[in-house]
């Protein structure tokens, strides 16, 4: 995926959002969120959407401050700005801007435009849940998600997940022909992309489906059901309750 496409998907995914929002209706409880009814879905992917702007936008070289909080009344419309502000802001930057990041990346701007994709795309599954709808994504930009996670967000010491002893998975995206190998222990957990020719490498655990089942049963928004798993399937409950993710 390059700027331009992913972008596009961007929008996409943003709009589609904030249509399931208001087909569900404010109040509506989201699912995979118990915590939350759809007004708090908007009000935090918009605040976050904010965030990301000014970061971007004004080149800062640390992370900003929060928004004020969001409107009560005009929540849609206020989601759909910050929105709109955030594909001009990363639309217009050079490819150089100097501003802050948290993950590596070739380039910061690279890394925000990336980041806000799978900040939106996994909360637009909340938004369908909400709604009673099913999302799937395209293997190229679900595979994405899953590097971005396995590789970049769980090595962080906010994603909390440890086990006593040291325990392996390996995550198979079959239709994208990928996978990753992740190691969690008592210290930080590791992930990796690893080779799928000639054969996958064993693990304790070993995951297969399509990368939009996987994308999704990561980021705990679908259960276990449907993938094809060998092995022992204790440490993905330890990922199911255990895993955080944070940008400290």
């Amino acid at each position: 995926m390059g700027t331009a496409g992913d972008l596009e998907l961007l929008r996409v995914i943003g709009e589609d959002l904030a249509g399931s929002a208001v087909a569900a209706g404010m109040a509506a409880p989201v699912p995979s969120c118990p915590e939350w009814a759809v007004r708090d879905l908007l009000a935090h992917v918009g605040t976050v959407h904010r965030w990301a702007s000014t970061i971007v936008g004004e080149c800062r070289t640390g992370p900003s401050a929060e928004s004020s909080r969001p409107p009560e009344r005009e929540l849609v419309e206020w989601y759909r700005h910050g929105h709109a502000t955030l594909l001009d802001t990363l639309a217009s930057a050079p490819i150089d801007v100097p501003c802050w990041s948290f993950l590596p990346s070739p380039s910061p701007l690279r890394f925000w435009i990336r980041r806000q994709l799978h900040e939106t795309a996994v909360h637009r599954v909340d938004a369908g849940l909400a709604n009673g709808e099913t999302v799937a994504y395209e293997p190229d930009l679900a595979a994405d998600g899953i590097d971005e996670l396995l590789v970049g967000l769980l090595p962080r010491p906010s994603s909390r997940i440890r086990q006593p002893v040291e325990r392996s998975v390996v995550v198979h995206a079959t239709d994208a022909a990928r996978a990753w190998m992740v190691v969690v222990g008592p210290g930080l957990p590791t992930g990796h992309e690893v080779t799928t020719s000639p054969a996958v490498p064993t693990a304790e655990c070993t995951v297969r489906g399509s990368a939009s089942d996987l994308y999704l049963l990561l980021w705990n928004r679908r259960d276990r059901s449907g993938l094809d798993i060998e092995g022992d399937v204790d440490v993905l409950e330890a990922w199911r309750t255990q895993m955080r993710v944070g940008w400290r």
